[in-house]
């Protein structure tokens, strides 16, 4: 399996490297938090790890250590512009359950 990005998370991504100027990709994990367990952590990568497992999508990598691809293998990451918010969203195939504020996600 892999993570796979949206077309408009690659462009997001692509937009937000080129007006930083530096990074090699998106960096992707988890962290334990919240009231299910687990949140997202999305980064840039500026550096690639011995043990990150590296994936390409419409152009853009993406990192992500081992530990958090055990919670999130399959993932496809989403951009999505509603009104004035903008935010990534993670359709994750892992997931048994979700917090009722939707920051947090259990497996």
């Amino acid at each position: 399996m892999a993570i796979h990005l949206t077309q408009s998370a690659a462009d997001r991504v692509r937009h937000s490297i080129a007006a930083r100027g530096t990074g090699l990709g998106l960096r992707l994990g988890v962290r334990k938090t919240g009231c299910s367990g687990f949140a997202y952590v999305v980064n840039f990568a500026e550096e690639s790890n011995a043990t990150d497992a590296v994936f390409e999508d419409h152009g853009i990598k993406v990192f992500v250590d081992p530990d958090s691809l055990k919670l999130i293998e399959g993932t496809t990451v989403d951009f999505v512009k509603q009104g004035l918010n903008e935010a990534f969203r993670f359709h994750n195939p892992n997931i048994k359950g979700e917090c009722g504020c939707g920051e947090s996600f259990n497996v």
